[in-house]
């Protein structure tokens, strides 16, 4: 009987070491055939960028996205689209690879002409906002690297397109998107988007009766800042271009080889910060590509062993003994693997992750036909945050062990804390942080969903909005999920502490405020709240312990 436990424990171990050396690299995406659009394309990202990348009739593309690139609009700008021709071009061929490696966060392409054969490999470095694009052949060969941007030219945003941002179905038809400043800068190509000092901000803080506080209100918005720089070594600029790409038309910027060679590089450094003038961003740029410059040794290793740990965290392997993907459980084990690894492209994020695509949205016509609109679309907004929507995204990394990457959601409201007290004290003279369940990235209700059309007599603390008007529990789910941190991971939980009071207090204050009939029942119905007391021991009027999950 000892004998045979100890072959079953042999066995089991065996194939646990069998199904360990797999690997998370079984769950690669692999494409044989180049895609047809922008709606085949694949994600790659590290830190807080994201590229939606795919091969078009042999010339590689991708759109770049950053956390925290809002405009006046509160829209969630791409910075801009990349394209690269080779010549000869060995994507012409029938030879053709194109593979997610999510091992080290890579994806490389693969082609072969005739005898001519080449790979390119994209990553971005997790540690530093560096796009990197590794050209190798087994030939010479010239490359032609261009910046496309939609935003050459102001573009009017109306209709449904106006969901993009904070307008929404505002009665208003003067929305414009800004251009960018695009431009070549000695061997490089330069490009930003610089926001005006008035933007959405200034009118949702009017519209809701807080101008008198303004003066002490967080503002993300105001000189937002954001953008970069495409180079490589052996790039020089041609001149530029100009097109159409689906139901967008576009101009663009051209670098192109300076000789043939058999390893070229491209690398695309990028820069978000508010800045009083552009000057300032420049010279934080320009830090950027110094510090990108001194770690260029290291750099990859580094990316790859970040992804590495990654997914040593937190992996979901089914029927992986199997060696194709036959079966429905062994593909929900891979669309875990996928779906995280495209949350870990914003693991460092200035902002939270999207409910709404995240960081790979691509041209919208092919979610829904009616949005012939530019790459920046999204629905729902971009600095507009959902949160019954957002705790979707972010309860489960408690799970997963992303605590981590928990950060972006939290910070998100540790921000806005100030100004959700300030609107407690103009509406209703008490203390405590007033948050809705639809809010902007600087704490107040989306200015559309408040509603501009109000009766003169309706309270300005409430939204005009049957859905909205009362929803005002669900930052206790964010809440909760700061002290779970505490048990989950045994985290120091204190520098949440005073937010998580100012919430409490908020909701102390309305219960003796309104009459019971009104809200206190609406929000004790929800069940979230139930859960805080068992938590209130960590809150500050008690000694905080770790306790094990």
């Amino acid at each position: 009987m000892k004998k045979l436990l100890l072959l079953c424990f042999l066995y089991c171990n065996i194939n646990i070491a069998l199904a360990q050396n797999k690997g998370i690299e079984q769950y690669n995406e692999v494409w044989t055939s180049q895609s047809q659009n922008s709606g085949q394309s694949m994600p790659c990202g590290g830190g807080d960028i994201g590229l939606n990348v795919w091969v078009e009739k042999g010339e590689l593309l991708f759109y770049i996205a950053r956390s925290g690139t809002f405009d006046e609009n509160n829209a969630m700008l791409k910075p801009g689209r990349v394209r690269i021709k080779l010549s000869p071009n060995p994507f012409d061929g029938n030879d053709f690879k194109q593979e997610l490696k999510l091992q080290n966060g890579s994806v490389v392409i693969n082609g072969k002409n005739g005898d001519l054969k080449a790979e390119i490999k994209l990553w971005v470095d997790v540690y530093r906002p560096v796009i990197h694009v590794n050209i190798s052949s087994n030939k010479a060969i010239k490359a032609e690297a261009i910046f496309e941007s939609w935003r050459y030219r102001d573009r009017e945003v109306k209709g449904l397109e106006k969901n993009e941002g904070s307008w929404k179905f505002a009665p208003r038809n003067d929305v414009k998107t800004l251009k960018d400043n695009i431009s070549f800068k000695g061997n490089a190509i330069q490009f930003y988007h610089h926001n005006l000092d008035s933007t959405i901000f200034d009118v949702t803080v009017k519209q809701q009766g807080m101008d008198a506080v303004k003066d002490q209100m967080y503002n993300p918005l105001k000189n937002l800042t954001f953008g970069g720089l495409m180079q490589g070594k052996n790039l020089k600029p041609v001149g530029n271009t100009k097109g159409q790409y689906l139901n967008t038309d576009f101009e663009g910027l051209k670098l192109e080889s300076i000789k043939p060679a058999t390893n070229q590089d491209l690398e695309i450094s990028l820069y978000t910060q508010q800045t009083t003038s552009v000057n300032e961003w420049q010279q934080g740029l320009n830090k950027v590509l110094k510090e990108a410059e001194s770690n260029a040794k290291t750099a990859w290793q580094k990316t790859a062993d970040w992804w590495k740990q990654y997914w040593n965290r937190s992996f979901i392997y089914i029927n992986n003994k199997k060696p194709g993907n036959d079966t429905a459980a062994w593909q929900t084990s891979k669309n875990y693997q996928l779906f995280r690894y495209m949350l870990g492209c914003n693991a460092y994020g200035q902002a939270p992750t999207k409910f709404n695509g995240g960081l790979f949205t691509y041209d919208p016509v092919f979610v829904n036909p009616q949005y012939a609109f530019t790459p920046d679309f999204r629905n729902w907004g971009g600095g507009l945050m959902t949160a019954q929507n957002q705790r979707l995204v972010y309860f489960p990394m408690l799970k997963s062990g992303d605590i981590d990457m928990m950060k972006p959601e939290f910070e998100f409201y540790l921000r806005s804390l100030k100004n959700a007290e300030l609107r407690s004290k103009v509406y209703w003279g008490h203390n405590g942080a007033y948050f809705t369940e639809q809010i902007e990235n600087f704490g107040l209700p989306n200015s559309a969903e408040y509603t501009w059309k109000r009766p003169a007599d309706f309270d300005k603390g409430l939204e005009y909005n049957a859905w909205l008007e009362y929803t005002w529990d669900t930052v206790f789910e964010f809440c909760l999920m700061m002290m779970e941190t505490e048990r989950y991971k045994g985290d120091d939980i204190h520098q949440y502490i005073p937010f998580i009071e100012s919430c409490l207090t908020f909701l102390m204050n309305i219960i003796n405020t309104f009459p019971a009939s009104v809200a206190p029942k609406h929000w004790t119905a929800t069940g979230i709240l139930c859960s805080i007391p068992a938590h209130l021991p960590r809150l500050s009027k008690w000694p905080i312990t770790p306790t094990q999950p």
